[in-house]
């Protein structure tokens, strides 16, 4: 046998054991009617981003997770239910997106934010060709 062509032993898996089976919330509670109204029963049914979870998750059987699935559409159809919820995620301090600063002015190459190239970012925009306004001076107040 050449080296090249040795292959290892995986050990093999037990067979006789998969694992607590699942009961679902509609068994343990007895209901008979998914309804579409019940927000509160239909949201266990469903994830953090809004999906539906799966029968292997629930612990339903085939006809409970058609129910579950229908009411789920009907009640995201009558706008009790989202059909997506947005989870936002915190980013790494290290990595090259701390620019937030920077984002949309545009500064980094080399025009300020309404074209001019040879304005400093720190100095107003040139006028538009509207009359300007004369600036204004504090007095002190004498107490």
């Amino acid at each position: 046998m050449a080296k090249g062509n040795a292959r290892k032993r995986v050990k093999p898996k037990p067979v006789g054991r998969k694992g607590k089976k699942k009961i679902s919330p509609l068994v343990t509670e007895s209901v008979t009617y998914v309804d579409y109204k019940d927000v509160d029963l239909l949201r266990r049914f469903m994830s953090d981003r809004a999906k539906i979870r799966s029968r292997r998750v629930t612990g339903n059987d085939s006809q409970q997770q058609r129910e579950i699935a229908r009411a789920v559409k009907n009640a995201r159809e009558m706008g009790l239910l989202a059909y997506t919820s947005r989870v936002t995620t915190q980013r790494r301090g290290n990595r090259r997106d701390d620019r937030d600063g920077d984002r949309g002015r545009g500064e980094d190459r080399g025009r300020g934010r309404d074209g001019d190239r040879d304005r400093k970012p720190s100095e107003p925009p040139a006028s538009s060709g509207a009359a300007e306004k004369p600036a204004e001076t504090e007095t002190p107040v004498e107490a």
